[in-house]
């Protein structure tokens, strides 16, 4: 193995440990959090994803088509995405992380995700204050079905 190489996989490595790690431990439901951290996730949200996913949540446009570069446009996060159909843990990692890290680490090679990560901008509470606020903007069916997804997914 050539010296250069041993550092991107000891990364690499490293990178999937603290995903998986996080699947463990930060799937605490975000609905735990207060009206002050929903209406601080909603300006986090402003300040941090509405230039991709739409100051209403509506998401890009043609947000179902592929990219040339097989990347999706940013999806909405209101009842018409599909945010609502994915765990807290995974929610939580997809962010933190970016989408490609949680794509790699779970075998997922049909798409590309152009998400970035926001580890080195947003505290593990600030992203479930995004993630509360988010939720707060779905139906009460759609909070519901995705409260028994994550619950199953413990």
């Amino acid at each position: 193995m050539r010296p250069a190489t041993a550092p991107v996989i000891g990364g690499a490595v490293t990178i999937g440990l603290v995903i998986a790690a996080y699947s463990f431990w930060t799937d605490t439901p975000v609905d735990n959090t207060t009206a002050a951290d929903t209406v601080q996730g909603a300006a986090l949200y402003a300040e941090n994803c509405a230039s991709c996913h739409g100051a209403n949540l509506q998401g890009q446009p043609d947000w179902r088509e592929r990219r040339a570069d097989n990347t999706l446009p940013a999806p909405p996060h209101d009842d018409s995405g599909h945010t609502w159909h994915h765990p807290d843990s995974m929610l939580f990692a997809y962010t933190k992380f970016g989408g490609q890290a949680y794509l790699d680490e779970n075998g997922i090679t049909a798409i590309t995700s152009a998400m970035p990560g926001f580890e080195d901008i947003l505290s593990d509470d600030e992203i479930r204050n995004v993630l509360a606020y988010i939720r707060s903007q779905w139906s009460e069916q759609a909070r519901q079905k995705q409260a028994e997804l994550s619950a199953s997914n413990r």
